[in-house]
């Protein structure tokens, strides 16, 4: 194990250096390391200390609430190293967009991941119209995915058709890619400019492997 990188902590300068397509490739090998349980054993109280005066994540990644989902975990990565932003459902919004224009504008991240996962909870609620206090208004960011998910007569679309549900899950982060470029100027002049880039993935619950969209 390379004990630089075991305990390396991200600078300004080596952040500054970073591409978005060298962070995707860190993600991607962090979870190949997470699959193949190889993971590094950082210091991370060491990197507390690093950290405790700034910060420098490279990448940016919204991803669901769900508990089966820990994303520092999952793609081998330490304290400083990412930003997270988590909601039921996987969606943007205005609270997530200014998260993310911080993320990236202000703190320097490369690269933005929307990441929906197999299997999930709330877009099984969507897909069962279910209703629940502020759950409702929650499960309605995903009715554009069920919507644009088309199916044969007679095909089960509720939560008991799993490869349904994960189509859905797949079309909802495509759709909140779109509408982050749409909703933050910020950051879609940033892509324009090559500054950063946004991509989709899914992660599968049953094997822990990560697939870029």
């Amino acid at each position: 194990m390379n004990l630089e990188l075991k305990n390396f902590t991200q600078t300004k300068t080596s952040q500054a250096a970073l591409k978005a397509r060298d962070a995707q490739e860190m993600l991607a090998e962090g979870n190949k390391r997470f699959l193949n349980k190889a993971s590094l054993h950082r210091d991370l109280h060491s990197q507390i200390g690093d950290t405790a005066t700034g910060q420098y994540p490279f990448a940016a990644v919204v991803s669901c609430i769900d508990s089966r989902i820990p994303t520092e975990i999952i793609f081998d990565q330490g304290i400083g190293d990412i930003f997270n932003a988590r909601v039921a459902g996987n969606f943007v919004n205005e609270d997530i967009l200014g998260s993310l224009e911080f993320a990236c504008k202000l703190a320097g991240s490369k690269l933005i991941v929307i990441m929906g996962h197999t299997s999930c909870g709330a877009v099984k609620g969507a897909c069962d119209h279910a209703k629940l206090g502020n759950l409702t208004a929650m499960l309605d960011k995903i009715n554009p995915a069920l919507a644009q998910v088309e199916t044969a007569e007679g095909v089960d679309r509720s939560s008991k058709n799993l490869e349904f549900v994960n189509k859905v899950a797949i079309e909802n982060v495509h759709l909140n890619i779109a509408r982050l470029k749409e909703e933050s100027p910020v950051l879609n002049e940033m892509i324009n400019n090559g500054e950063i880039e946004v991509v989709g993935a899914m992660y599968d619950v049953a094997t822990g492997k990560v697939s870029f969209l």
